[in-house]
């Protein structure tokens, strides 16, 4: 299990790289601040919310909803190997952790259902995790792909997807 200060860690880079609020005009997830958009906010807070209550997320808020909706509630957490981790939870804050579930999964050669469990962990327990990490890395690459492929407009944003994808090369 990956420990508390390698969780403080992830979210404190995650915050540092997501900045405050930002509302880009292409950007389909709408209104963020510290990289939480506003449908994770409404999910949290159980209501619609506005954008001025975007705006007003609270840092120790954010940091929050990090640990519990981007780190336990999918399980990464259970993931010991800290650049995998920090790997995933950058994928998660991305693209849903499901989505970045997925890409360990179909790294690992199991169903790919968006849930760490006995499943996922037991394919993980013993692999060279160097290349458990650089398959994620594909998974995620391809990813981008698709978002561009389906969504030509959303290629205005393929050369931060790349920066921040080579931070982790």
């Amino acid at each position: 299990m990956i420990d508390d200060a390698t969780i403080q860690f992830a979210i404190d880079d995650a915050i540092k790289r997501e900045g405050g609020s930002v509302d880009h005009p292409s950007d389909r997830g709408g209104p963020t601040k510290y990289g939480i958009t506003r449908a994770t906010l409404e999910m949290i807070r159980g209501r619609p919310v506005s954008v001025e209550e975007v705006r007003n997320l609270t840092l120790a808020e954010a940091e929050q909803i990090y640990e519990d909706i981007y780190i336990r509630r999918p399980g990464l957490n259970h993931i010991e190997d800290q650049g995998l981790f920090l790997l995933l939870f950058d994928s998660a804050v991305q693209h849903g952790s499901r989505t970045a579930v997925r890409f360990l999964q179909e790294a690992l050669g199991v169903p790919a259902d968006g849930i760490i469990g006995p499943v996922t962990l037991g394919a993980l327990h013993g692999r060279d995790l160097s290349m458990v990490y650089r398959a994620v890395l594909r998974e995620r690459m391809r990813f981008y792909g698709r978002i561009i492929s389906r969504d030509p407009s959303q290629a205005v944003f393929a050369a931060g997807w790349m920066n921040r994808l080579a931070e982790f090369v």
